[in-house]
């Protein structure tokens, strides 16, 4: 684990580390090959993914984000777009990866609603997919699993970030220890191991029930997207899918593993 050195994100790979692969999602979700990336091969995302089926998409924003994500942070709790990934869509990935279908169902959703928001982007589910392995093997790590709803059947809690080799030094306050029940020290929380602090700029409400819940890998999958889209601006371009990654996790080695992990999911597919 690397020592989270950013105040605004810090998603602390308790399980694993974060992840971001950059693709090219194409107004009607068809498979678009990424051009020659500006960074070394090693950043760059996959080429040809094929992005959920769900049909057309209506027409976002264009808006190309700040560096920093805490500048345009959409409201905390603000729900998707409401669009599903296909259930065929979902049972052929599924069956292709070896990612469980709940999860990726909500990788799926979760792509749909950061395109239709902002096609300029270009996040694709393996980026989501490859975070949720690593984080917490799609919601199962320590023998736990996602229920229908999306939540694991025991909560999945990072280590406590004490200041110990390879830890932040982060106290609890009132918000951390609403979702982790320390009150010494923070955690990082649920599927996609975001922060209480930075869950209280970025929580979304993914699956439309009225609350916003880093445990429901609903809101944690679309929270995590919308995050890495402002961190990297176009995360088809090298440069760009980069500088979301390691927005999520200041490490090259990170950097690395998740890309190994995203043209993994892209080439079983």
């Amino acid at each position: 684990m690397i020592a989270p050195v950013d105040p605004v994100h810090l998603l602390v790979g308790a399980l694993g580390a974060c992840l971001l692969v950059a693709v090219g999602v194409t107004a009607g979700l068809s498979p678009q090959p990424l051009a020659a990336p500006a960074a070394p091969p090693v950043l760059a995302g996959p080429a040809g993914e094929v992005a959920p089926a769900a049909g057309p998409l209506p027409a976002g924003p264009a808006e190309s984000p700040a560096a920093d994500p805490a500048a345009t942070a959409p409201a905390s709790g603000e729900a998707s777009t409401g669009q599903r990934a296909s259930d065929a869509w979902v049972a052929d990935t599924a069956a292709a990866t070896g990612i469980p279908p709940r999860a990726l169902q909500a990788y799926g959703d979760a792509t749909l609603a950061v395109t239709a928001e902002n096609p300029g982007c270009g996040l694709g589910w393996t980026t989501l997919a490859a975070i949720g392995a690593a984080e917490s093997g799609h919601g199962t790590s320590r023998g736990t699993r996602l229920d229908a709803d999306g939540r694991p059947l025991t909560p999945i809690l990072g280590p406590a970030l004490d200041g110990r080799p390879g830890f932040a030094r982060l106290p609890a306050d009132e918000e951390s220890r609403r979702w982790t029940g320390d009150a010494q020290w923070q955690r990082a929380v649920g599927p996609m191991q975001f922060l209480p602090s930075t869950w209280q700029r970025w929580g979304a409400d993914g699956d439309g029930d009225g609350s916003a819940d880093p445990n429901d890998i609903d809101d944690a999958a679309l929270a995590a997207g919308r995050y890495l889209c402002a961190a990297g601006g176009d995360l088809t371009t090298g440069a760009g899918w980069a500088a979301a990654v390691h927005a999520y996790n200041h490490s090259d080695a990170y950097v690395a593993q998740v890309r190994a992990l995203a043209v993994g999911y892209a080439a079983a597919r």
